[in-house]
């Protein structure tokens, strides 16, 4: 017997064309390599250190593109999740305020709460799986009594969610006020608002949570979210901190009024920092905002990690002036 042969035609490899690797076009060359870093090296040497390449290439092009809209004395906007707020990042976003590094913060209800408990009380975040076994997840009275009551007293003074609690923490400096962004903010004149669905935080669980004023004061938020936005025109920057789907609905809506109302909305930067990647920001706040001709993008990692690093590179390449620390990109 000869040997099999199969019955189908392979493809003719001797019509194959090649080139030369020297006029192939690469992503990847010898300079973009990251280097040790010595014990005892400084921040900026760490900087330099990383590879020219992916997610290293992009975290350095948007702190340039910070400090290009710092100096350039554009709008630097936050949208944050609670998790941040629980990660105990609160003075890193306060120190970057006190620095002007940011014009304006947006929260959901839930950094709210936690940030006016860190406030008054020194400590947030309850054990939810063993709360919720009897009925006492969310139940603190002085909790319920503090957002609830607060933001109806701003209802009649005709304030902002995020403008009536941060007043009330700045008047009446509770022990740990320090700490809390809402407070610091409203001292600093930087707007920080507050976007509340109702049914997603726990002082609605309460008697005296009015629907009519959590209602108002979180729709006038919105309008000074959306007065902000318009702002970015041109070398803005907004960055989306771990709120999976509120906040992007939010910017995606307020991105539209602000161009409705006040014209072109282009040319700005945007980017996500989550520990997954989500649907709704990479689509509302990273690709669909910036398709015309601005940049937006996606950095996983823990926040802890991934933020304070950020507001670090940020202000090392301001304190170097226009050059960003690293790599030029």
């Amino acid at each position: 017997m000869g040997i099999p042969m199969s019955r189908y035609r392979e493809i003719e490899l001797s019509r194959v064309r090649t080139e030369t690797v020297g006029r192939r076009r690469s992503k990847v060359e010898a300079g973009s390599m990251s280097k040790p870093v010595a014990a005892g090296a400084t921040f900026v040497a760490f900087l330099e250190s990383l590879p020219d390449v992916l997610a290293a290439k992009d975290f350095r092009e948007l702190v340039k593109k910070i400090v290009s809209a710092v100096h350039r004395k554009k709008p630097v906007l936050v949208m944050s999740g609670a998790h941040v707020i629980k990660t105990g990042l609160g003075p890193v976003l306060i120190d970057m305020m006190e620095n002007r590094l940011i014009q304006g913060i947006a929260f959901n209800g839930a950094c709210a709460v936690h940030d006016a408990e860190l406030a008054y009380f020194g400590k947030t975040s309850e054990d939810v799986a063993a709360s919720l076994k009897t009925g006492r997840f969310g139940m603190a009275r002085e909790t319920g009594e503090l957002l609830n009551l607060t933001v109806r007293q701003g209802m009649d003074q005709k304030l902002g969610f995020g403008e009536a609690i941060g007043k009330r923490i700045h008047e009446e400096k509770p022990p740990f006020g320090q700490i809390s962004i809402l407070g610091n903010a409203y001292r600093l004149g930087i707007p920080v608002t507050v976007h509340v669905a109702l049914g997603t935080d726990i002082v609605h669980q309460h008697a005296n949570a009015d629907g009519a004023a959590i209602g108002e004061l979180s729709l006038r938020d919105f309008r000074i979210w959306a007065e902000l936005v318009s702002g970015i025109h041109d070398g803005g920057v907004v960055l989306l901190f771990g709120s999976a789907v509120i906040l992007p609905e939010v910017f995606l809506k307020a991105l539209t009024l602000a161009r409705n109302v006040k014209g072109p909305v282009r040319s700005f930067t945007t980017a996500s920092f989550d520990m997954l990647r989500h649907y709704r920001p990479r689509v509302n706040v990273v690709e669909r905002p910036t398709q015309e001709d601005g940049k937006g993008y996606t950095f996983v990692g823990h926040h802890e990690i991934m933020i304070p690093l950020l507001a670090a590179a940020v202000k090392e390449g301001l304190k170097q002036g226009t050059r960003n620390p690293g790599k030029e990109s």
